[in-house]
């Protein structure tokens, strides 16, 4: 039997908008793509994160670097829920961002009381940089791809970009963050015998 997630599975004739209302997915095979996505964001993560300034350029300062510069001037908790960690973690990070002279501390308009956090010259050149770096070992893995794969990985672009964007859905009332069904980890299916050693299949 052919895998949903065989190549033909995911023409482009699948995704036209005239097939919007006939949508081939159900909940489980949305899982198992997920899976295969998480699985290879993680072999990814390595060309994306910094270079040259691992003992001072974590991820977690980077993902701090990159929300000031979207949303920023932010207070220290709004800057903790932008990132999704504790305040006193974020506390502590922020001491240790302004320590490396990237970041400025300035008054908030709105309450002389309470303080703004933002990325200076030096934090946002840093960043800057830092995602050049990136995009370029990026760009060096996607030019071993063939061809084809390089068209495929294009136009899912709006879809991932679509995806990067989306609120977490919120729980049923009375229901823990992380118990839903489409929340918790996937139940993936056993791969059939003889068939593909496939990623999603294991």
């Amino acid at each position: 039997m052919t895998s949903p997630f065989d190549s033909a599975a995911f023409d482009s004739a699948a995704y036209d908008s005239d097939a919007a209302d006939s949508d081939p997915f159900d909940s489980e095979q949305s899982a198992e793509l997920a899976e295969r996505l998480r699985a290879a964001i993680q072999q990814l993560l390595p060309e994306l994160r910094a270079q040259g300034m691992q003992n001072q350029l974590t991820p977690s300062r980077l993902a701090a670097l990159a929300a000031l510069s979207a949303y920023g001037p932010l207070r220290i908790s709004d800057l903790a829920t932008r990132m999704g960690i504790a305040l006193s973690t974020v506390s502590r990070m922020v001491d240790l961002l302004d320590g490396f002279g990237w970041i400025e501390r300035e008054a908030d308009p709105k309450d002389q009381r309470a303080t703004l956090i933002a990325l200076n010259e030096t934090g946002q050149a840093l960043l800057d940089s830092t995602r050049r770096q990136a995009a370029t070992r990026l760009a060096e893995r996607i030019d071993q791809l063939t061809a084809d794969h390089r068209h495929t990985l294009h136009d899912a672009l709006p879809a991932l970009e679509a995806l990067s964007t989306q609120r977490p859905a919120e729980p049923p009332p009375g229901e823990p963050p992380g118990t839903g069904r489409r929340q918790g980890l996937p139940t993936r299916r056993r791969r059939p015998a003889g068939g593909p050693d496939r990623a999603g299949w294991r």
